[in-house]
C-alpha cells in the first residue's frame, strides 16, 4: 500500500498542476538529481541513488511533518511531472523561502518554473499568510537567478542566509511583497 499527503492542496494555472509528491513522481526525480543539473541543490560532488531517494522523502516530508511544502508540478494535458515548487521551511532557514526545480532538460526554458513559483508564492501569500519570502539561491545558479528576477526578486544583502553545504554562500533574493504581486 502506497500512502497518499490527501490534505496536501492542489493547485492549477493554464498549463500546470501542482500536486502533492508521489511515489511514482521519484522515476522522474531521480534522473534529474543523478545529473550535473542537479548540482545547485546539493547534490554534487557525489550524487548517488540514496542520495537521490533522501531528497525527494525531504520533499514529502515536509509536507507530512509541517503541512506545507514544495508541490510537484505537472504537465495539465499529459500529467507529466516536470519539478517541483513550493514553500520551503527546514527549522534551520533564517526565513520562509519559496524553491524550484526543473526536473527534466525538455522542460527548460518554456515558463514551466515561472509559472509553478508564480502559483507557489501565492499559495504562500493567500493561503499560508506570509508576509515576506525568500529565495536562497547558490551564486553560479544563472537560470534561477533569472527565474528570481523575473518573479520580481531582489538581492537582499542585508538578509541572512543558509547554509548551502556547498561550500558558498546562497544569494538571498527576496520577493516582492504579497500587496505588489496581487
Amino acid at each position: 500500500m502506497i500512502a497518499v499527503l490527501a490534505d496536501t492542496p492542489v493547485l492549477e494555472t493554464d498549463r500546470l498542476i501542482l500536486r502533492a509528491p508521489r511515489f511514482e513522481d521519484y522515476a522522474v526525480f531521480e534522473p534529474f538529481f543523478l545529473s550535473r543539473r542537479s548540482e545547485f541543490i546539493g547534490a554534487w560532488p557525489d550524487p548517488t541513488p540514496g542520495k537521490a531517494w533522501r531528497s525527494f522523502c525531504h520533499v514529502a516530508g515536509m509536507w507530512a511533518l509541517k503541512g506545507v511544502g514544495s508541490f510537484v508540478y505537472c504537465d495539465r494535458q499529459s500529467g507529466a511531472p516536470l519539478g517541483h515548487s513550493g514553500p520551503w521551511v527546514p527549522p534551520e532557514w533564517p526565513e520562509n523561502e519559496i524553491g524550484w526545480t526543473v526536473w527534466s532538460e525538455a522542460a527548460e526554458g518554456k515558463g514551466y518554473a515561472f509559472e509553478a513559483a508564480s502559483a507557489a508564492r501565492a499559495y504562500a501569500y493567500d493561503t499560508l499568510g506570509w508576509t515576506t519570502a525568500v529565495s536562497y539561491i547558490d551564486p553560479d545558479n544563472a537560470r534561477s537567478i533569472a527565474l528570481a528576477e523575473r518573479l520580481g526578486c531582489r538581492v537582499d544583502a542585508s538578509a541572512n542566509a543558509p547554509d548551502s553545504g556547498l561550500g558558498k554562500t546562497p544569494l538571498v533574493y527576496r520577493h516582492p511583497a504579497p500587496e505588489a504581486v496581487a
